[in-house]
C-alpha cells in the first residue's frame, strides 16, 4: 500500500515507456508464478532482469529487491496488470496486454480505472480528503474541452485536479494563462516560471507556513531546493502521462512534442469514454473488490466493443460497405480495423521517406537537433532518435530502418526497444547501426558502452556482412571514448572480431549532414562507406584515443568537401 502525501496528482513513471513493462510483466510470470513477492524473490527477478536480452541498464543494481518493487510495485500493479498478494499472479487484464492482439485496448480501459484514493494508494492523514479523482479519465476530458493541452499547461495545472470537482476550476485556469501567455510572447520563459512558482508557493502554502519544506530526498530545507523539487516532481508527472496516454493511440503530439490533442477520427470513442465512464472512485475501503474490478480485461466498456460501431469505424477508415462487414465477428472487425489502420500508417510514414530522400526537409532537421540540444523538446531522447533516422534517410542510399515506434499519423511514439539498435542501415555490401543518445558524463559510458557494442555484434551476426556502428551524443565522454577505441584495437569474438564503432558528438553528425547538402549530388553508400573506413584507418593508427578523437574531427571536415 503506497502513501499519498502530496497535494499534486501523480502519474506512474516507472517504466516511463509503456511497452517495455510488457517483457517485464511476461518475466515476473513465467519464472515466479505462485512465489510469494519477498526479498529473495524480488532480487531474483532483477538478476534474471539483467540478464535478459530486452534489458537497458548497466547490470545488476546494488539494492536489487528495491529495484524490483520499482519496477512492479509501481504501474503494473497499481493498473491492475500484476496480483501479488497472496501470491505473484497474472491477472486477467495482465494476461490480455502481455499475450493479447491489442495491448493499447486493454491498456487504456486500465488507465480508465486507475483511481485515487484506492485500497493500493491512501491518504497521509494530514491530506484526507484531497483526492477524489480518475486522473487519466480527467486529463482526457481536459484535452477534449480545451482542443490541446500544452506540457507547460499540464505540469503547472492539469496536475491539480485532485479531485474531479476541480475540474471548472482548473479548465478556467488554463484558459486565462493561455490569454496572459500572449500578453507575454517576447518573455515566455520567464512569464512561465513565474506562474509556475505562484502555483506552487500556493498549493504548499500550509507546509510553507509550518517550515515542513524539507523532502525525503535532500537534507536541504530552503525555500528555493524545495521549489525545485517540486518542479521536478509536477515535470515528471506531466512526462509520464504524456507517454502513457499517447500509447493508448486516442492522443496525437504536436511538433516539437509541446502539446497533447485528439487524433480527430478517435474523438467520437474519446466522447463515448466520457459519457459512460464513470468519474467517482469505487471500493476505496475494499481490497477485494476493487481487485476484482481492476483485474477485469472486459471493463470499461469502450466504443468499439459494439459491433454496430466497429463497423460504422470500418466504413469511415476503409473501402467497405455494411453488407460485407455486418456478417464477421467483433474481433475479426477488430483485427481488420488494425490491418487498415497499420496500412495507412505504412502509407504515412512512405510519404515522409520520399519528402526526406528529396532534401525537402533539410532546414528543419538541422533545425531540430539545434533545438534537441537547447532542451526545446520534453522527451528530447525519442525527438533525438526519430530526427537522426531522418538525417540518415536523406543522405540515403540503403534501406534506413528506425526501431522507435510510430503512432497512426507517423509521428514518433515510443523509443526502441532495448535488444537491438536504434536505426540500423542497410546498404547492400555493409550494414551500419547507429545508436544514440542524450546522456552525458561517466552514466554516458555507463548506460551505454555495452549495449552499444553488443547490438553492434548482433547486427554483423545477423547480417553476415562488414558492420559499422555510429554512436551519436550531444557530447563524447572521455570514458566513452576509450572504451570503442580499445574495443575497435582488440579482436572479440562476441563481436566477430574486432568492432568499427565510432562516436560522433551532434555537431560533428550535423556538419556531415551539411556537407552532403552542399555535395554536387546526393551520397551515395561508397561515400558513407569511405567516411567510415577513413575513420577506422585514423583508430587504427592513433597512439590513443585522444589522437583518434582529434582524427575523427578531420575525417568529418573533409568528407565530401572536395
Amino acid at each position: 500500500m503506497a502513501r499519498i502525501d502530496n497535494k499534486l496528482l501523480f502519474f506512474t513513471t516507472s517504466p516511463r515507456t509503456p511497452a517495455k513493462m510488457i517483457p517485464e510483466i511476461q518475466l515476473l510470470h513465467e519464472k515466479f508464478a505462485g512465489k510469494s513477492w519477498n526479498n529473495t524473490i524480488q532480487e531474483q527477478f532483477i538478476e534474471e532482469l539483467a540478464a535478459s536480452s530486452f534489458f537497458e541498464g548497466k547490470g545488476s543494481p546494488s539494492d536489487k529487491a528495491f529495484s524490483a518493487r520499482d519496477r512492479i510495485n509501481r504501474a503494473p500493479k497499481s493498473l491492475g496488470f500484476i496480483d501479488l498478494k497472496p501470491h505473484i499472479e497474472l491477472t486477467e487484464a495482465g494476461q490480455a496486454l502481455v499475450y493479447g492482439k491489442r495491448p493499447q485496448e486493454i491498456f487504456l480501459r486500465q488507465l480508465l480505472k486507475f483511481q485515487l484514493p484506492s485500497p493500493y494508494h491512501t491518504e497521509n492523514s494530514k491530506i484526507e480528503g484531497t483526492f477524489f479523482v480518475r486522473p487519466y479519465l480527467e486529463i482526457l476530458r481536459l484535452v477534449r474541452e480545451l482542443e490541446y493541452i500544452t506540457f507547460d499547461e499540464f505540469k503547472i495545472f492539469a496536475v491539480q485536479i485532485t479531485d474531479y470537482h476541480k475540474f471548472d476550476m482548473v479548465k478556467s485556469a488554463i484558459l486565462s494563462f493561455r490569454q496572459d501567455k500572449q500578453r507575454n510572447k517576447g518573455q515566455y520563459k520567464r512569464f512561465v516560471n513565474g506562474v509556475w512558482e505562484q502555483e506552487i508557493l500556493k498549493i504548499h502554502s500550509d507546509r510553507i507556513a509550518e517550515g515542513k519544506t524539507k523532502t525525503r530526498e535532500t537534507k536541504d530545507a530552503s525555500l528555493k531546493k524545495f521549489i525545485a523539487t517540486q518542479k521536478s516532481n509536477m515535470r515528471d508527472y506531466a512526462d509520464a502521462c504524456f507517454r502513457y496516454l499517447r500509447y493508448t493511440e486516442l492522443i496525437s503530439i504536436s511538433h516539437k512534442s509541446r502539446s497533447i490533442s485528439m487524433f480527430a477520427d478517435k474523438i467520437i470513442e474519446v466522447d463515448y469514454i466520457l459519457k459512460n465512464v464513470q468519474r467517482d472512485p469505487v471500493f476505496i475501503n475494499d481490497t477485494e473488490a476493487y481487485k476484482a474490478h481492476l483485474f477485469s480485461a472486459t471493463t470499461p466498456t469502450l466504443y468499439t466493443d459494439n459491433k454496430d460501431n466497429i463497423i460504422d469505424v470500418l466504413m469511415r477508415i476503409g473501402s467497405f460497405t455494411k453488407r460485407e462487414l455486418s456478417s464477421r465477428a467483433l474481433e475479426e472487425l477488430k483485427d481488420l480495423r488494425d490491418k487498415v489502420v497499420k496500412e495507412h500508417k505504412d502509407a504515412v510514414i512512405h510519404e515522409q521517406v520520399a519528402e526526406i530522400k528529396s532534401y525537402a526537409l533539410y532546414s528543419e532537421i538541422i533545425d531540430t537537433f539545434n533545438e534537441i540540444v537547447s532542451d526545446e523538446y520534453y522527451d528530447a531522447p525519442l525527438m533525438f532518435e526519430y530526427n537522426t533516422w531522418r538525417a540518415m534517410t536523406m543522405l540515403d542510399g540503403g534501406n534506413i530502418k528506425g526501431n522507435f515506434n510510430f503512432d497512426d499519423a507517423g509521428q514518433p511514439l515510443s523509443t526502441a526497444a532495448g535488444n537491438m539498435p536504434d536505426i540500423e542501415c542497410d546498404y547492400e555490401d555493409f550494414s551500419l547501426s547507429v545508436e544514440v543518445t542524450m546522456q552525458a558524463g561517466q552514466r554516458q559510458y555507463e548506460s551505454e558502452g555495452e549495449p552499444v557494442a553488443r547490438h553492434y555484434g548482433q547486427l554483423k551476426k545477423r547480417t553476415g556482412k562488414e558492420t559499422y556502428c555510429l554512436f551519436i551524443a550531444p557530447s563524447i565522454n572521455a570514458a566513452t571514448l576509450a572504451h570503442f577505441y580499445g574495443l575497435n584495437h582488440l579482436p572479440i569474438a562476441l563481436y566477430g572480431g574486432k568492432s568499427k564503432i565510432i562516436p560522433l558528438e551532434i555537431d560533428q553528425f550535423m556538419r556531415l549532414v551539411e556537407n552532403s547538402y552542399n555535395y554536387k549530388t546526393h551520397p551515395i553508400p561508397k561515400d558513407i562507406r569511405r567516411f567510415l573506413d577513413n575513420v577506422i584507418k585514423i583508430c587504427e593508427k592513433s597512439t590513443d584515443e585522444n589522437q583518434w578523437r582529434y582524427g575523427i574531427q578531420s575525417c568529418v571536415d573533409l568528407w565530401l568537401a572536395s
